[in-house]
C-alpha cells in the first residue's frame, strides 16, 4: 500500500509480468544492468521484480546522489537502461556522458519513455533460465574511503536473507511491514520489500520517513513489523502525542545500522511493553543480516548484535589475521552464502575486501562463549588516546543516558601530545546544555581516559546519510573548522 493505493498480489504479479515482457521487447537481455533512480514508490517494486524475473541486474541508486555520482555509477556498471523519477531528471548525465545507456524510462513525467508504457499489455516471450548464483542486483557502497563499489548480491544470497528474517522473527502472511527507509538501501530492499514478499505479508510504503506520519500509518494500518535505525525510534519517542497512538499490533521492532542507546530501549520497553526489540547486524556485502538477535534476548544480551545465522560464519582476528579466543576483541571477518562474491568489475576492491573466502568488515568486535556477536566500533573510528584504545560506541552509549542528550557522536580530535583526544557532538533538542555536567556524568561511568575532553552541542540532529548512518567525516570536518573545544569544555 502506498498512500491510498492498494495492490493485491495478483495485480502485482500481472504488472511485474508486463514490465518484464516490455523490457525484453526493447532489446534488453539477461545480464544487462538497469539502473533504478527512484524513491519509495510502486514503480520501484515493479521494475526491480521484473528485472529479477528475466535475469536483468538491477542497480538501485540513492536518490540524493548528484550528477557526477550518478554518472560514475552508470558508467562503472555499464548500465543499458535507467528508470527514474521525473523529479530527478535534472541530475541525469547527458547521453554522451553515459554511452552504454540505451533506454531511459521516466515516472510521473519527464522527457523519456513513460514508465506507464512498460505496464502496457505485451506479447509473451521466453525468459532466460536463471541460476541461483547469478547476480540479482548491484548495490553501491557509500564510498566513504574512495569511489563507491558495486556489491554483487546474488539470487541465492538474497533468498537466504529473506528466509532468515522470516524464520528468525516469525514474519508471515498475517504480518504488516512498513518500508520507512530507502528502497535502494539493502535494509529497505531485503529486510522489508523482499522479505515481506517472501512471507506473503502486506507492505506499507512511505515515500520518506517523518515520525508523525510513521506513527499515524502504523496505528491506522495495524503495522506489526519494521526495521529502522535507532535515530528513527528516538524521533518517534520525541513526538508529544506518542502515547496516544494505538501501536498494540506492533510486535517486532528491528533495528540496525547503529547501536540502540540503552536509554531508548528502556523508553520503548515502558511505552510499548508488548513490543519485541531485535538487533540486526549486517551490511550491503552480507546481503543485509549476518546476525540477528533472537526475540526476547535484548534483556539478557543487551550489548549483542545477535547470533550468527545458519550458513553464515563470523571469525574474530587480530592485526596479524590470527583468530582470537571467545571474548577477545579483534576485526570481524564474515563468510557464508549471504556474503556477496565480490564487487562489480573491481579487482582491487576484491583483493583488499575479501580474504580466504571471508569479507573483511572493518568492524571491531568479539564473540562470547555462547556465540553472540558484539560490535564495538569501526576500525577506522577507534580513538587512540596516549596508547589507550577507546571505542566511540561505548562513550556514545553512556552519553545518551544523560537527561539532556538525545543523540551523541564521538570522534577523535588530533592532539600533538596525546595523539588524539575525545570530542563529542550532541543534539539536545532544546534541553539545557551543560558540558561540564555531561562530563561529570560520563566520569562516573567511564574510565577517565574515555571521558570526552570537549563537547559541542550542534543545535540540530546529527548529520546522517540516506541510510541513517551518522556521517562522522562531516563531523570531523566541522571540528577541524571550528577548533576543538569550541562549544563547551
Amino acid at each position: 500500500m502506498l498512500g491510498g493505493e492498494r495492490v493485491t498480489y495478483g495485480e502485482f504479479d500481472a504488472r511485474v509480468e508486463a514490465v518484464a515482457r516490455n523490457l525484453l521487447a526493447r532489446g534488453l537481455a539477461k545480464g544487462d544492468r538497469i539502473a533504478l533512480l527512484m524513491g519509495n514508490n510502486l514503480e520501484f517494486f515493479y521494475a526491480f521484480m521484473a528485472a529479477a524475473r528475466v535475469g536483468l541486474i538491477s542497480v538501485p541508486m540513492n536518490v540524493r546522489q548528484r550528477r557526477p555520482e550518478i554518472e560514475f555509477v552508470l558508467n562503472q556498471c555499464g548500465a543499458a537502461a535507467i528508470v527514474y523519477d521525473a523529479e530527478h531528471e535534472a541530475n541525469l548525465p547527458e547521453p554522451d556522458a553515459v554511452p552504454t545507456v540505451r533506454h531511459r524510462f521516466s515516472v510521473a513525467g519527464g522527457n523519456a519513455v513513460p514508465f506507464s508504457d512498460l505496464l502496457a499489455e505485451a506479447d509473451a516471450v521466453d525468459f532466460a533460465a536463471i541460476d541461483e548464483e547469478d547476480t540479482l542486483c548491484l548495490l553501491y557502497t557509500s564510498g566513504t574511503t574512495g569511489k563507491p563499489k558495486g556489491a554483487m548480491l546474488t539470487h541465492i544470497g538474497t533468498i537466504h536473507s529473506c528466509m532468515h528474517f522470516s524464520h528468525a522473527w516469525g514474519i508471515g502472511p498475517r504480518d504488516v511491514g512498513c518500508l520507512a527507509v530507502p528502497a535502494s538501501h539493502v535494509t529497505g530492499l531485503v529486510a522489508i520489500i523482499l522479505t515481506m514478499i517472501y512471507a506473503g505479508g502486506r507492505t506499507l510504503v512511505m515515500p520518506g520517513f517523518k515520525a508523525r506520519s510513521f506513527l499515524e500509518l502504523a496505528a491506522r494500518e495495524r503495522m506489526t513489523y519494521t526495521l529502522i535505525v535507532p535515530a528513527m525510534y528516538n524521533l518517534c519517542l520525541l513526538d508529544p502525542d506518542f502515547a496516544g497512538f494505538d501501536l498494540s499490533a506492533w510486535r517486532i521492532a528491528g533495528f540496525g545500522g547503529a547501536p540502540m542507546p540503552p536509554a531508548t530501549v528502556e523508553r520503548l520497553r515502558v511505552a510499548l511493553p508488548n513490543l519485541t526489540l531485535c538487533n540486526a547486524y549486517g551490511s550491503t556485502e552480507t546481503t543485509s543480516p549476518i546476525t540477528l538477535l533472537p526475540p526476547g534476548d535484548i534483556g539478557r544480551k543487551p550489548a549483542a548484535v545477535g547470533k550468527v545465522l545458519p550458513c553464515g560464519d563470523v571469525i574474530v582476528v587480530d592485526d596479524d589475521g590470527v583468530e582470537v579466543p571467545p571474548g577477545q576483541s579483534g576485526e570481524l571477518l564474515i563468510g557464508g552464502v549471504m556474503v556477496v562474491p565480490g564487487y562489480w568489475d573491481n579487482p582491487e576492491g576484491n583483493a583488499s575486501g575479501f580474504i580466504g573466502g571471508y569479507w573483511v568488515s572493518g568492524d571491531l568486535g568479539a564473540k562470547d562463549e555462547d556465540g553472540y556477536v558484539y560490535v564495538f566500533d569501526r576500525k577506522k573510528d577507534m580513538i587512540n588516546r596516549a596508547g589507550f584504545k577507546i571505542y566511540c560506541i561505548e562513550v556514545e552509549s553512556v552519553m545518551t543516558h544523560h537527561a539532556s542528550v538525545v543523540e551523541a557522536a564521538v570522534v577523535g580530535s588530533p592532539d600533538p601530545v596525546l595523539g588524539e583526544r575525545v570530542h563529542a557532538f550532541v543534539f539536545t533538542d532544546g534541553r539545557p546544555f551543560d558540558a561540564a555536567d555531561i562530563r561529570r556524568f560520563c566520569a562516573e561511568r567511564l574510565s577517565d581516559y574515555k571521558v570526552p575532553d570537549t563537547i559541542m552541542d550542534l543545535g540540530a540532529p546529527l548529520p546522517r546519510n540516506a541510510n541513517g548512518k551518522i556521517v562522522k567525516n562531516e563531523l570531523r570536518g566541522r571540528l577541524a573548522g571550528s577548533g576543538a573545544g569550541t562549544g563547551g569544555q
